[in-house]
Order: structure tokens, then C-alpha cells, then sequence
């Protein structure tokens, strides 16, 4: 996005599948200055991004009203939990609303179907070929004559047109929104699911009107005036009950969503000068200080200035154990507290807070589309427009080739093309598996910044890490400390000199020393003379003794040079600092008086489980990279200690992304593990950018992937988990494809000229419904996936 774009996000309704969801993006795709558009079919949503233009917003909702939906402008940056709480209820409301309605038109289908018995009674409806009506006539029709003789006694045209008013009257009342959506999409020369369903439901309610109303007309060319009024009723239930059982699905998907945003306590004990009040969160201002009890949940983001204890932070880390806590440690809203009792200084508030930035990150992830669900809409531009000449095909084929007492049956399997091939569960197939993935991720620590992120991480065959800060702690240490031979300095009197001059300087290596001489219990006396050159080292006058600690070069200057006569020691000096090296030790030279006085090995300790975690991704068929700024034999060192297959050593940030690239031309798929703001270039040239990120300050912006807890193990629970929604997305598109490649020509009569078996429409109704709830109870088992799997015979379930 560029500097000079804004977002605009509207409220979308009346969108029901894949069709839908791409006349949406195309109509605000049309709209003059829009650079991209995404529409969130789940969440009713659409995010927009374009240049500059005050008026703007409204011509986008006009855009999308104008295609026949419902628009509402929200604005740049909405309130995320007034959204969730906002949908969650729209979806409840929905839910019941259908489920109330699928009921009463199922009841009245099955109503229907008994008090048709009696109309039936001639055989027709294609009893003796369709499975559904052979076991209606075989069963129930004898069963229905037995307990309800007088039904049979009615005489036929009233019960007829009885059954006629109130089926309309339920089309009507029950799924008019069907009848408006598809009639709205004929409108604006398009089709959705809703109008296959309109025309199939609507052409067997007027062919039955006919029938009632001019059943001699239909005799008098042989044709049975059969009613299909129970197969209207039973369909339009199915499809009913089939969007109940969506929206229930839609709301168990954004449960990891609402989870995160129900972690805030509604209120907070507040210390204001000598009182303690409690205060709703929303009235906290940055600068309080929050008296966090034992088993309370932080508030808001702050610092601690009081006390100690142990927070849990598993739901935005992942990681189980508590993490300790004390003056000057930052603590995130939303954490439990265990039993200590602190005092923190709140400093992020409301959408500047850790929750709401990963809570709005997660949104716009669940909203962004998948590189797979282009195929689904490519898929989908073309599928109704063609399921629609299908059917009439299959009209037309019947009444060419069947005779005219069958051509009931080749109009009710128009119906049933019509109903089957609804493309709801192909409009499912790829964004609730990203919905519930990032979920999942969420709870985990893992980040997604989008379905592209999710699905491109499934498809990569190199990890390339950063060394410090990523694999290693990222804090030198001391590791050991050696004095040359012949100037009769110790261990400890070597340090205690060397350390005394870098009291004074802020290098990270000074940083190593210092700790080491207190860890030692040294007393360091006082520096005069001080001096430093940047990037080779530090001088200074220590009692009375010129002390020059740096790098080799630095410490043989003109200032109190070493002589010729100590060539032999600087040799052998230079020898040990070449095998401390290749240890993956960063070697500090002293020198005292002009003569060489021994070295200094500080290391930068690896990250606890890295080693582990990267023979996890050799094990998943990785390959691994170590890319570094140190010394190449440093870089191989840490590679060999830690298991890398290869390592890059002396490379500037600009250098890292010429070697990705490189990688890339070879045709590898690569992520770069970084810090997020160092690695920034590296991150944005690979294919996936993976953040170690900490939770005061997560590497959100910086990459594609954050890991909240900062733990190496996160990388490859990324991987496994795009890896396991990658094969969802699949499963979900291959069940859609066949079903309905399956289910179009069974329903248009294939099966019927060898095993004289054809399909009811109220059969078609009932699978088109269960496709859908099929997709989305696959895509469900995401939420359910071990991460922490990965041996080489394991497979994502």
C-alpha cells in the first residue's frame, strides 16, 4: 500500500455465495481511483484501498448498491470489537431467524407431502424412478391411506388448491429474501445461488399452478398434471435450514476472534494519589497506575513500577508457563496475573494496544483472500450461467427423446440441475478455512497478516534465519577469558582491566564484560583518557596502565604499539583467536602497555530449543540458511553447533536480500526468520517473512507471519498449520468440484436410460444443503490441529 492510499471499509449485506462475493469486488473494482478491493463473503465486509478522495466512500457504497446489496460505510479504522460483538449477534439473530423459518416450511413440506398422497395416486411424479417418491408410494402412501381414509375422499381440486395458497404463502414468508436476491442478480444481468434456487423453485411452483388450474390441457398431450408443491416446500426448507447451519458455522469461526477481544476485564482498580478506585477501561488514561491483584487479567498495556510476580501470557504467546515479572517489565492487556500483586504504569491504550493491533491484524487476515480462492472465483464466474444452459438442455433433451407421459420427469430434473448445482459450498471452500486457520494461529502466538501468508507457507522449501536476536539470545556473554603467556597477568587481572575501559563505552560487547567481572566479583577501578574509535574498539588510561581493548588491529595502534619483538607471541595470539573463532566465539584482543596481553572469547548464547526446532524443519523437508553480518567462519561455527544445512557469513542487510533473491531465481520458496525491523529488507524480498516478535512490541507491519511469543518453535507450528490449511482448502474445493460435477448429470438424468433412476428435486435440496455444512465442518477441524506435530511419517489432519 502506497504512502498516499487510504482504506475505506464498508459493511456489505446480502451476499450468500462466491458469485455474490465477486460482483461485489468487481463493482468497487469499477469505481475510478480504487487500487484493490477485497470482500470478506464470511464477514460481510469489504476493505477497499484508493487513492485519496474525500467523497470517495460513497461512491463505493453506491457502486455496491447498485449491484444489488446492501453497503454501509464504516470508515479507516473501525472499532474491531464493536464489529465482532456486532456480527456475532447478526449471526445469532440470522440463525434463529432461519432455523424458525426452515422448521415451519419443513413441517409444511411434510404436510404437504402427505395431503399430495392422494394426487399421486396415479403413479405419476416419477414415483417408479426416483428413490425419494418410489419409497414415498411404496411406504408411506399405504401407510397414509390406512390412517387417514378421508383424506383420499376430498375431492382433489380443492386439496390441490388448498396446497397451492399455502405454499406460496410460505414462499412468501419464509424465503422471500431468496426471491428478491435472485431477482435482483437477473436485474443486473448476473446469477447467484439464490438465482438458481428462485428458478428452480419458481418454475416448479408455476408448473404446478398449471397443472392445478389446466390439468386437462397437460392430459390432452399426455402429460401427467403432476404437482410438485411438497418438492417447493422441502427445498426451499433444506436451503433454509442449510443457512442456519452456516451461520451457526460462522459464528464457531470467529470464537477465536471474540475470544481475544473478551480477555479485557470491563473494569480496572486505578491508584490516583492517595486513593484506590476501580474505574471501567475505558476510562483509563495513559500514566495510570493499575493495582493488578492475584488471578486478575491486566487491563491495558503498561510497565511495572511496584512489586513481583508471574503472568500467564499462553493466549497471545502460546507458551504455557508464566513469565516472570518486576519493576521495569512490560505486561500486555489481557494476560492473568497468578499470585503476585503488581503495580503497573499504563501506557498503550485503546487501538495502540498489543490486543487491538493483534486482534485487528487477525480481522484483516480472516478477511484477505487466499491465492487458491481465485480459482474459486474464476470457477464460480462461469459456473451458474453455464448450470443454467445445463438445464435447459436437460429440458430439452427429455422432451426430444422421452415420451410425453415422462416429461414431468424432464422438467423436475431441471429443477433438480438447477438446486444441485448451487456453488454455496465452493463459496465456503476457501474463506472459512482461512477464517478458522487464523484462528488457531492466533491462539497459538502465530500472527497471519493473510490468507496469501497462509497459503504461501505450505509451499516453502528454504528457512533462512538471521543469527542474532533469532537464533541465538541475542546478548553476548563472557565465555572465557585467556592472558598471553610472558606478561604475567591473570584471568581475572586481565578482565578486571579490560572491563574498567569499557565501563565507558555503550558498545553491546562492553555490555558481555561487565556482567562477566561482577559475575567474577571484581571491583573495577576508575578510567582516565578515555577514548574510542566506532566499529574497532576503546582505549583509556587504567591505573597508570594504557589499556586498549578492540579488535586485532585496533589494539597494535601507534598508540603504545606493539613492538617487532613480540611478532612471535601476536602469531600465536592470532592462532587462538582462529580457533576460538571457528567455535563461534567473537574474540575481544587487550592489549596493556603496547604489549599483547591476552584475549577475550564472549558468546552469543543460542535460543533455548533452536537446535531442535531446526532439525523439526529438516524433518518437514526444509531446507535451513543461516544469513549473517558476522565473520563467515563465526556464521559456520553457529551452523555447525546448531545444525544448519549451510551458512552465508559477511553479509551486509543489502546482501541478504541479493542472496535471497539469488535462492529465488533457483527456484526455492523462501521464508526469512528475523527480528522484524533489522531484517526489514530480507523480510519484504522473501516469499514469507516470519517475525520473532515480543509482546510490547510486535513485529506486526514488518513481516507476514509474527510470532508473538518470540520462541524459534513458532516457525515451524506456522508451517505446520499452513500446511494443514492448505490441504483443507483443497479437500474443501475437490468435495465442491465433484459433488457438483457428480451431482449435475445424476440430477439431469444420467443414471436414468440404465438403471431407470432419476433424482427428486427435494432430494437435490437436501444434498446441496449438506455440501455446504460439509465444507464448513471440514474446515472446523483446523481449530482442532496439534501445531506442535511435525516427525517425517506425520500428516496435517
Amino acid at each position: 500500500m502506497t504512502p498516499t492510499t487510504t482504506v475505506t471499509e464498508l459493511a456489505v449485506g446480502g451476499m450468500t455465495c462466491a458469485s455474490c462475493q465477486g460482483h461485489v469486488r468487481k463493482s468497487l473494482e469499477g469505481v475510478a481511483g480504487v487500487e484493490r478491493a477485497e470482500v470478506d463473503l464470511l464477514g460481510g465486509r469489504a476493505r477497499i484501498e484508493h487513492t485519496s478522495d474525500p467523497a470517495i466512500a460513497e461512491r463505493l457504497a453506491a457502486a455496491v448498491r447498485g449491484a444489488g446489496y446492501e453497503a454501509r460505510v464504516e470508515g479507516p479504522r473501525p472499532d474491531v470489537g464493536a464489529q465482532a460483538t456486532e456480527q456475532a449477534a447478526k449471526l445469532a439473530d440470522e440463525e434463529r431467524g432461519l432455523l424458525r423459518r426452515a422448521f415451519a416450511v419443513l413441517a409444511l413440506g411434510a404436510v404437504a407431502l402427505v395431503a399430495s398422497m392422494p394426487l399421486m395416486d396415479h403413479g405419476g411424479h416419477g414415483a417408479a424412478t426416483d428413490p425419494l417418491l418410489a419409497w414415498a408410494m411404496g411406504t408411506l402412501h399405504p401407510a397414509v391411506r390406512g390412517a387417514l381414509p378421508w383424506l383420499y375422499r376430498l375431492p382433489t381440486q380443492p386439496l390441490a388448491i388448498g396446497l397451492l395458497i399455502a405454499t406460496a404463502l410460505a414462499m412468501a414468508w419464509g424465503a422471500g429474501h431468496i426471491f428478491q436476491s435472485g431477482a435482483a442478480a437477473v436485474r443486473r444481468g448476473s446469477a447467484t445461488m439464490n438465482t438458481l434456487v428462485a428458478l428452480g423453485t419458481g418454475a416448479a411452483f408455476l408448473w404446478s399452478s398449471a397443472a392445478v388450474f389446466a390439468p386437462g390441457w397437460f392430459r390432452a398431450r399426455g402429460i401427467a398434471p403432476d404437482v410438485y408443491f411438497e418438492a417447493v416446500l422441502m427445498i426451499l426448507g433444506f436451503v433454509l435450514l442449510g443457512g442456519a447451519l452456516e451461520a451457526r458455522a460462522k459464528r464457531r469461526t470467529g470464537a477465536a476472534l471474540r475470544a481475544l477481544l473478551e480477555l479485557t476485564p470491563p473494569s480496572a482498580r486505578v491508584r490516583r494519589g492517595i486513593r484506590e478506585l476501580d474505574v471501567d477501561v475505558g476510562e483509563l488514561r495513559a500514566g495510570d497506575e493499575v493495582i493488578l491483584r492475584p488471578g486478575e487479567r491486566v487491563a491495558v498495556d503498561g510497565t511495572v513500577v511496584e512489586g513481583a510476580s508471574a503472568v500467564d501470557e499462553s493466549m497471545l504467546t502460546g507458551e504455557s508457563i508464566p513469565v516472570a515479572k518486576g519493576v521495569g517489565d512490560a505486561v500486555i492487556g489481557g494476560t492473568s496475573n497468578t499470585t503476585g500483586s503488581l503495580v503497573f504504569k499504563a501506557t498503550s491504550l485503546g487501538a495502540a494496544s498489543v490486543l487491538a493491533r493483534i486482534v485487528e491484524a487477525m480481522r484483516r487476515a480472516q478477511s484477505s483472500a487466499a491465492p487458491m480462492q481465485s480459482l474459486a472465483d474464476r470457477i464460480s464466474a462461469v459456473f451458474v450461467p453455464i448450470v443454467l444452459g445445463i438445464a435447459l438442455a436437460t429440458f430439452g433433451l427429455w422432451w426430444a427423446f422421452a415420451d410425453d407421459a415422462a416429461l414431468g420427469r424432464g422438467f423436475a430434473a431441471a429443477v433438480s440441475v438447477l438446486i444441485i448445482a448451487c456453488p454455496c459450498a465452493m463459496g465456503l471452500a476457501v474463506p472459512t478455512a482461512i477464517v478458522v486457520a487464523s484462528g488457531r494461529g492466533a491462539r497459538a502466538g502465530i500472527l497471519v497478516k493473510g490468507g496469501q501468508a497462509l497459503e504461501r507457507a505450505g509451499a516453502l522449501t528454504t528457512v533462512v534465519f538471521d543469527k542474532t536476536g533469532t537464533l541465538t539470545e541475542g546478548r553476548p556473554e563472557l565465555e572465557g577469558v585467556y592472558p598471553a603467556r610472558d606478561m604475567g597477568l591473570g584471568a581475572d587481572e586481565l578482565l578486571r582491566l579490560a572491563a574498567a575501559v569499557e565501563t565507558r563505552s555503550e558498545h553491546p560487547l562492553a555490555g558481555a564484560l561487565l556482567r562477566g567481572s561482577e559475575a567474577r566479583g571484581l571491583a573495577l577501578p576508575t578510567v582516565s583518557e578515555f577514548g574510542s574509535e566506532p566499529g574497532r574498539g576503546a582505549f583509556g588510561r587504567v591505573e597508570g596502565r594504557g589499556v586498549r581493548v578492540g579488535n586485532f588491529l585496533f589494539t597494535r595502534g601507534s598508540e603504545g604499539g606493539v613492538t617487532s619483538a613480540s611478532a612471535e607471541d601476536a602469531r600465536a595470539e592470532s592462532a587462538a583467536a582462529a580457533q576460538l573463532r571457528a567455535r563461534g566465539r567473537t574474540v575481544i584482543h587487550v592489549a596493556v602497555d603496547g604489549q599483547p596481553a591476552g584475549l577475550i572469547a564472549v558468546v552469543d548464547a543460542p535460543r533455548r530449543g533452536a537446535a531442535q526446532e531446526l532439525r523439526r524443519l529438516e524433518a518437514l523437508g526444509l531446507k535451513t540458511v543461516l544469513l549473517s553480518g558476522d565473520a563467515p567462519a563465526t556464521a559456520e561455527a553457529v551452523a555447525r553447533e546448531l545444525g544448519l544445512a549451510r551458512a552465508i557469513g559477511g553479509v551486509r542487510p543489502e546482501g541478504k536480500v541479493d542472496a535471497i533473491a539469488a535462492m529465488q531465481r533457483d527456484g526455492e520458496v523462501v521464508a526469512m526468520v528475523g527480528d522484524g525491523v533489522n531484517d526489514g529488507p530480507a523480510l519484504a524480498q522473501a516469499d514469507v517473512g516470519i517475525a520473532l516478535g515480543t509482546g510490547s512490541d510486535v513485529a506486526i507491519e514488518a513481516a507476514d507471519i509474527s510470532l508473538l511469543g518470540g520462541e524459534l518453535r513458532g516457525v515451524g507450528r506456522a508451517i505446520w498449520l499452513s500446511r494443514a490449511t492448505r490441504r483443507i482448502m483443497v479437500q474443501n474445493l475437490m468435495w465442491a468440484l465433484l459433488f457438483n460435477s457428480l451431482g449435475i448429470p445424476i440430477a439431469a438424468g444420467a443414471l436414468y436410460p440404465a438403471f431407470g433412476i432419476t433424482l427428486s428435486p427435494i432430494l437435490a435440496g437436501a444434498a446441496m444443503a449438506c455440501s455446504s455444512v460439509l465444507v464448513v465442518a471440514n474446515s472446523l477441524r483446523l481449530a482442532r490441529i496439534t501445531l506442535d506435530r511435525g516427525a517425517p511419517d506425520a500428516q496435517p489432519s
